[in-house]
């Protein structure tokens, strides 16, 4: 339902010439609360988002069930959740090659010149930066160590809070589930760690 009404919205913004519009970065005003009718839909038809729950499905697809209980479901029961997948990725590839005019990322400038101390010097520039993400970084030891030791960390904290942070920051706050809020509260606290004691550290 929500993407058809944002093809319409795309057909109707071509057929009069306000193309710069969709081109330009997305206010809180207009992607809040799309969000929100989104999570409004799921609510209605009984449905739970989160993306994280798509990696147990295929791990039941690919017959992780055979090993663990813990894979022991209905995956079809989920098809639907594996379509947001899909929707992200090909969502992704239309917004970065065909809806986008090229402009940096909006960081402010403190949090720039703070990367930037640390050696990042794409910051603002890039999705990712190369000093982590690119081929001649990840294949060093301390690249690869971190790749390793990060998806690690994501995997069992996902697994160990019952969810990620799109399952619980937006399905799980949506529904007023206090499990989510103290998981968010959890997240912010760990983001504030890492950032201020433990990414110095590293870099």
């Amino acid at each position: 339902m929500l993407h058809t009404i944002l093809i319409w919205l795309s057909i109707f913004a071509l057929k009069n010439n306000t193309m710069e519009y969709i081109l330009q970065p997305w206010p809180w005003y207009v992607t809040g609360p799309l969000i929100a009718l989104t999570m409004l839909f799921l609510i209605l038809f009984g449905k739970t988002f989160g993306m994280s729950s798509n990696l147990r499905t295929l791990c039941t697809i690919g017959g992780a069930g055979k090993y663990a209980d813990f894979f022991k479901f209905d995956w079809k029961a989920q098809r639907w959740n594996l379509t947001v997948v899909l929707g992200a990725i090909i969502g992704g590839f239309i917004a970065i090659n065909f809806l986008s005019d090229g402009t940096p990322i909006q960081l402010s400038e403190a949090t720039i010149l703070d990367l930037q101390a640390f050696g990042f010097n794409s910051i603002g520039e890039k999705l990712v930066p190369d000093e982590i993400y690119s081929w001649e970084n990840i294949l060093s030891i301390k690249g690869f160590s971190i790749i390793i030791i990060a998806g690690f960390l994501v995997g069992f904290g996902t697994r160990y809070a019952g969810g990620c942070t799109s399952g619980h920051a937006i399905s799980g706050l949506s529904n007023l589930q206090l499990p989510s809020l103290i998981a968010v509260i959890g997240f912010f606290i760990g983001g504030l760690i890492m950032t201020h004691f433990i990414l110095p550290l590293i870099f």
